[in-house]
């Protein structure tokens, strides 16, 4: 690669890139070498809890399958329980597990809905991610406030107006 851009591989600043790449892309999509229950690790706990739980502002870093360019933002995660919590630590780790795979931003969104739906079976789960994209940044179009957001809503949060809305304004 370093030599199709026109550059010496065997310049000292260079020299190790091709080490150093590999073992970031590695950590760039660690995500593929983990699962939901690994992540989870036995962290859901009997509750009589059924209010709206929500961790928001989460950190999310992830690479555009269709550039290797990066997307990243903030994942708004909410959950109605039913008996059942997750270690609030779980769902930003969740979130880390797919966004550590080449992803577009529609897909990532709905893995984390449907990832806590699986291990929670809750009334309901809503997951929004607003994210820049480097692809629509740096390269392409070239628009450098744009946002993309996308949401999955599910459960009560799809049935229920009032419920989504209440999600929307806590967000």
């Amino acid at each position: 690669m370093l030599e199709t851009l026109g550059e010496d591989p065997t310049r000292e600043g260079i020299l190790k890139t091709p080490q150093r790449a590999a073992k970031a892309l590695q950590f760039l999509t660690q995500g593929y070498h983990q699962n939901v229950e690994e992540v989870v690790n036995d962290a859901i706990f009997n509750e009589e809890y059924d209010e709206m739980v929500i961790v928001k502002d989460i950190e999310c870093y992830s690479l555009c399958e269709h550039h290797l360019l990066p997307f990243f933002g903030k994942c708004h995660v909410g959950y109605i329980p039913r008996k059942k919590i997750i270690g609030l630590s779980k769902i930003p780790r969740i979130v880390d597990m797919f966004a550590r795979r080449l992803q577009v931003q529609e897909r990532l969104t709905k893995q984390i809905a449907e990832a806590l739906q699986e291990v929670l079976t809750p009334a309901g789960v809503a997951v929004v991610i607003e994210a820049q994209h480097l692809c629509m940044m740096v390269r392409g179009v070239q628009k450098q406030h744009s946002q993309t957001m996308t949401n999955v809503m599910l459960g009560e949060f799809r049935d229920k107006n009032s419920t989504r809305t209440e999600f929307m304004r806590c967000i």
